[in-house]
């Protein structure tokens, strides 16, 4: 095999481990939607209600058409709710009517779906402050759903999708590093036989 070969090979190998080691960098920053703001947002404090409650991602949100993925529920310090379950998408938003109780410490729960596909869920506690002459709406003891009695069965909060969690990128690096040291291990095994060869063989005649 020529030497140019055998370099050929060794920057074949490096650069397939390279290329793992972008991929297991990169795979996180890629798996979820993150939230760019709010109404309100965490810690606020609201003395006025808002037009509506809202949470608004940093890219668009993979709209489906239905409301049982996105979430945008109220809840007070007892763990009462507030709200329809309704929500709005628009893009990167998702809103809903701003229903509320009394004065108190409240938790805003949120879950949208990214556009590569993965529900993302989270909290926001902020505090309420009516104003005089405020009136607070009824609560329900179970999560609203959109369209659905809130005397019917209890929905559960939206939670942190665990997502896959088998290390496929971990896998491709090691995969790739051990085909580097094999290739180059070969190719120095190469080189040596053919030095050797090189001494042994007798000078040409003339």
């Amino acid at each position: 095999m020529k030497r140019g070969s055998l370099v050929a090979l060794g920057l074949m190998a490096a650069a397939l481990a390279t290329g793992a080691l972008v991929l297991v960098t990169a795979a996180p920053a890629q798996a979820h939607s993150a939230i760019a703001s709010s109404t309100p947002e965490e810690g606020e404090i609201l003395a006025a209600l808002p037009e509506e409650f809202s949470v608004t991602a940093n890219e668009a949100l993979l709209d489906l058409g239905g409301q049982g993925v996105f979430q945008l529920q109220i809840r007070d310090a007892s763990g009462a709710y507030y709200g329809s379950g309704c929500v709005s998408i628009v893009n990167s938003t998702m809103s809903a009517e701003p229903v509320i109780g009394d004065s108190g410490e409240y938790t805003m729960l949120w879950q949208v779906v990214s556009a590569d596909g993965h529900p993302v869920s989270g909290e926001i506690p902020f505090t309420w402050q009516a104003p005089e002459g405020f009136e607070p709406a009824a609560s329900v003891d179970t999560m609203p759903v959109c369209g659905e009695d809130p005397a019917a069965a209890p929905t559960e909060a939206p939670a942190e999708s665990a997502g896959s969690t088998f290390p496929w990128p971990v896998i491709a690096t090691f995969a790739a590093a051990i085909l580097a040291v094999v290739v180059a291990t070969r190719a120095a095994r190469i080189q040596q036989r053919t030095r050797a060869a090189s001494r042994l063989d007798p000078p040409a005649q003339d």
